[in-house]
């Protein structure tokens, strides 16, 4: 798995995974909408921990600068 995710995309990401947590934990999303951003929300903090994202992939995109 190459890296292809760069750190400000991590922070991003990273930033969305913290911010879906804490309002499906606080009880602010509920429901469906809750369970979807949770979801979102750790795939989100996955990706940007392995600083890896498959759509990325699939698409040829990179907001890696270094080649590795």
């Amino acid at each position: 798995m190459r890296k292809n995710m760069g750190s400000s995309d991590r922070i991003i990401r990273l930033t969305i995974a913290i911010a879906a947590f804490v309002a499906y934990f606080t009880g602010t999303l509920t429901g469906t909408l809750g369970i979807v951003a949770l979801v979102v929300g750790i795939i989100f903090a996955l990706t940007s921990t392995v600083s890896f994202c498959p759509l990325y992939t699939i698409f040829g995109v990179t907001t890696c600068k270094t080649k590795n």
